[in-house]
């Protein structure tokens, strides 16, 4: 599907490549949103601007949106090793993430946000591509740079962690159906798609 726009956009197709960024750009925004917080918009843009620049190297035309994921989440890790030092200089760093948790009410959402920053990074780049976002483990393994049993374990240790947090919280049955569907869609998604649990 982004084959032709990319083989476009490598002939130096500047319309083609717009045609992908704004295929593209509301998924990727969202996963840096929920995976790497407040400067999801500038790690994006940062993200199309290199992809451009490098776009050569990309080896697969139909793996487009792996390698834009796993560059946009390696500027994400950069933006934050960043932002650590200088919290550690300045003392004055704070952690901001963005919910968009649809379905949840607001103290379910500040509970799925606080448990998504207990993860670490790179659990919680692939719990929100497999969980919010309906990725399969190949997918997320290949955006991420990590092995796929690793994506399976961030996966599952992150899914029982949220589930943990969350438990304790009191909530409406029907929040808890909207919960449970929301943790468990990534494991019926990625065995409609062939993928093992």
């Amino acid at each position: 599907m982004d084959a032709p726009l990319v083989r476009a956009a490598r002939a130096g197709s500047q319309v083609a490549f717009g045609r992908l960024v704004e295929r593209h750009q509301q998924g990727l925004r969202g996963f840096l949103r929920r995976a790497a917080g407040a400067d999801a918009d500038d790690i994006a843009q940062e993200a199309f601007v290199t992809a451009w620049s490098t776009l050569p190297r990309l080896r697969e035309d139909e793996g487009f949106r792996s390698w834009l994921y796993g560059i946009a989440w390696r500027k994400a890790l950069t933006h934050s090793r960043s932002a650590a030092r200088s919290a550690r200089r300045d003392h004055d760093w704070t952690r901001e993430q963005d919910g968009e948790e649809g379905g949840l009410g607001p103290e379910d959402r500040l509970a799925l946000q606080a448990a998504m920053a207990g993860l670490s990074p790179n659990q919680r780049a692939a719990v929100t591509l497999c969980l919010a976002d309906g990725w399969t483990h190949g997918e997320a393994a290949d955006a991420l740079g990590l092995p796929l049993g690793t994506i399976k374990s961030h996966v599952a240790r992150g899914r029982d962690k949220l589930l943990s947090v969350l438990e304790p919280v009191p909530i409406r049955q029907s929040d808890r159906e909207k919960q449970a569907r929301f943790l468990s869609s990534e494991r019926d998604g990625n065995r409609a798609r062939g993928d093992k649990p």
